[in-house]
């Protein structure tokens, strides 16, 4: 799990891009005065997005910004999980540990984490990885599953295998372009491996097949008590 306490090392300030900060000011005219503290998640989201993590300096920013309390914006921002408050990789692998993941072989994803990045929360060496297990991702057709999440966005890759995941990894690391969605040769989306298995008789969709209703279940009124 990711740790809820800021980092120790933070940075001295924090500053918006000139991009984010226009976007800022746009998202504050849908609020009425006295009503900004509504923005504070979207402000977090998107300074996370912008640094790859959330500060001290960050969350003291967004406060005066929305004309909040720090404490009120520090409570969002260690509540919510998504929200890293320490750095991450380039790449931050978040492999999915839910029932079905697991069953499908979501702790060897894990093994594979350790040997090629380190323990959870570790930020490789070269600053290109870091990973950590984490709750349902809501791709469990395609188990087992990791969400790579970059400053430009979030992607699942599914159905994969210890070796297709480290040849993933490896490729990230040295900046090659990686296949986004299933791994599986024989998949699209997520429809069953192979060919579709749902009906395809146009009878059957058109409800000619069915008998009418000639009566709704439970219409009667009750029979009188005798």
């Amino acid at each position: 799990m990711a740790s809820r306490k800021p980092a120790k090392t933070q940075p001295a300030s924090f500053a918006w891009s000139p991009a984010n900060k226009a976007w800022c000011e746009e998202q504050l005219k849908k609020y009425p005065a006295g009503r900004q503290a509504s923005c504070v998640i979207p402000f977090l989201w998107r300074g996370q997005k912008q640094e790859g993590w959330i500060s001290i300096a960050m969350m003291e920013a967004i406060a005066r910004q929305l004309e909040m309390p720090y404490i009120r914006v520090y409570e969002v921002a260690t509540f919510y999980s998504m929200f890293n408050l320490a750095p991450v990789g380039e790449y931050f692998v978040q492999v999915c540990g839910t029932t079905p993941c697991m069953l499908r072989g979501s702790k060897e994803l894990n093994a594979v984490c350790e040997r090629v990045i380190g323990h959870e929360n570790h930020v490789s060496d070269d600053g290109k990885l870091s990973w950590l297990e984490v709750e349902c991702l809501g791709a469990c057709v395609n188990a087992p599953m990791v969400q790579i999440s970059t400053r430009d966005g979030d992607h699942y890759h599914e159905d994969l295998t210890p070796e297709i995941f480290e040849d993933l990894l490896a490729k990230l690391r040295r900046g090659e372009r990686v296949k986004i969605g299933t791994a599986h040769p024989d998949r699209k989306t997520s429809n069953p491996a192979g060919a579709l298995t749902s009906l395809v008789e146009p009878a059957l969709y058109d409800g000619s097949k069915a008998a009418p209703i000639r009566e709704l279940p439970n219409s009667r009124p009750p029979a009188p008590a005798e």
